[in-house]
């Protein structure tokens, strides 16, 4: 199941990255804020999961 945590995390992660360079574009600096910190914290998830659960996961 941890491998449905990593694809959401690591789905959120891209489309805040997405929406980071769009808000850049447009200058919108409150929108770059919460989009990049969106990215670095489910990023940041979807690694840890994937270095703690490994790949692919292990079954118990």
């Amino acid at each position: 199941m941890s491998w449905l945590v990593v694809v959401i995390f690591g789905l959120i992660a891209i489309l805040a990255a997405i929406g980071s360079v769009q808000t850049l574009k447009n200058k919108q600096v409150l929108g770059f804020l919460f989009n990049f910190g969106t990215f670095i914290i489910f990023g940041a998830f979807a690694v840890a999961t994937l270095i703690t659960q490994g790949y692919p996961p292990e079954v118990h």
